[in-house]
């Protein structure tokens, strides 16, 4: 299919073959610019932005095959890219002859996907065919493979088409078929027994579902995944209290201790702060110190303070927390502060120079002084506090000068 004259892409002369080197940064901010034009184009002209998502996710491999993907950055950023395409290709009301053609041409980047980065778009299938009579058609098409390769005849094949064939299973509404299928397949894995979580689900049978998934834990399973599918499955069916006490900490856990709170919490709105903390608090028994910056975002700061005082916590966390809260809460800054020394004396944070044992005490000093503290109380507190410390301490050494008497 010819591309629509009617507007001039810029993202296709950024995205040849191999145009990237080895950094990954520039694909990745070069990535989130195409798909802000494609989106823009969207609002205008619908048809020729699904086209356009086409056309960059089947650009997309051979431009980035150079780029190093090792931190995972990149590949974030591809699945990000998905995400934010594939409901503009799905969504646009199109000739059934058009769709077909994106579907030839999108079927053919999953194919010469080597490294993979689109691999995820077969997820998606079943949304990109638009109806389930596409549904079917491609389901039919990819059956025959998929069912070889992961029956009991298979024998280690990869089929690039095989989740692209459950997905457009199950948007078929071919959910019984579906579900046969996974059940046959010599491998408890559940990058197919999903599929027949959610055939299960549509089927009206959420009880099973649920089974069916907690069934599917084993050896590298993706536990976090599944906590997820369960949660859901509970929380589709108004069980909250069981869904949070279950799986509300596996099936959340973010990047960051912050972050994981920060989700629980947007998903069981009904729960307190304090509550949710104490919960992720106990899951994790020696490490309660990681949790100061949630209970210090939810605004317990007697929480945040203990757990500063009794676990290592990231001594530049204290410091910055220290100095944002100097004005407005100096009691709990000053504990900050004096945490964040006792840790970095410790041996606690990740390469600490003289400049961050200088920052926590500036910082603990302003603190200090807004709670009514005098200088010379802080430096004696300080010489007590570092009294049974060896003479080599480094943080000693670094404050010597500021705690001579």
């Amino acid at each position: 299919m010819t591309r629509t004259p009617s507007h001039k892409w810029t993202f296709p002369a950024r995205f040849r073959r191999g145009a990237f080197g080895w950094k990954s940064a520039l694909p990745i901010q070069r990535l989130k610019e195409a798909v802000t034009e494609i989106r823009q184009v969207a609002r205008r002209e619908p048809v020729l932005a699904a086209d356009g998502a086409v056309f960059l996710l089947e650009k997309l491999s051979p431009a980035l095959e150079q780029v190093d993907s090792s931190s995972g950055a990149l590949g974030t950023a591809v699945n990000r890219a998905i995400e934010a395409l594939v409901p503009v290709i799905a969504g646009v009301d199109a000739p059934a002859l058009m769709r077909e053609r994106w579907l030839g041409r999108l079927f053919d980047a999953l194919q010469n996907d080597q490294m993979p980065y689109i691999e995820h778009l077969g997820d998606r299938w079943g949304e990109l065919c638009a109806t389930p009579a596409i549904a079917s058609i491609w389901a039919d098409r990819l059956l025959l493979i998929t069912a070889r390769v992961m029956g009991a005849d298979g024998a280690g094949e990869h089929f690039v088409g095989t989740s692209a064939c459950l997905s457009a299973l199950h948007a078929a509404h071919r959910d019984e078929e579906l579900l046969a299928l996974v059940n046959t397949a010599r491998l408890l894995w559940w990058e197919y027994r999903r599929f027949g979580v959610d055939a299960l689900i549509a089927l009206g049978r959420p009880a099973e579902a649920l089974r069916y998934a907690q069934a599917s834990r084993g050896l590298n399973a993706p536990t976090a995944a599944i906590a997820r599918a369960c949660e859901a499955i509970l929380l589709s069916q108004g069980m909250k209290d069981e869904a949070y006490r279950r799986y509300a900490i596996e099936a959340n856990q973010g990047t960051t201790h912050l972050a994981t709170f920060r989700a629980i919490a947007k998903k069981y709105p009904d729960r307190t702060a304090a509550g949710i903390l104490c919960d992720l608090i106990a899951s994790g028994p020696g490490a309660e110190g990681k949790w100061f910056a949630a209970a210090k975002d939810a605004g317990l700061l007697d929480l945040a303070a203990s757990l500063a005082v009794r676990s290592p916590t990231d001594p530049r966390t204290l410091t910055r927390a220290a100095r944002d809260f100097a004005g407005q809460a100096p009691a709990f800054a000053v504990t900050c502060g004096t945490a964040a020394l006792h840790w970095m004396a410790a041996g606690f944070g990740h390469e600490i120079t003289g400049g961050d044992v200088l920052d926590a005490y500036s910082a603990l000093s302003q603190a200090a002084l807004a709670s009514g503290m005098t200088r010379d109380e802080l430096n004696r507190r300080l010489r007590d506090q570092f009294a049974a410390s060896p003479g080599h301490s480094f943080v000693a050494t670094v404050l010597a000068h500021h705690l001579a008497p």
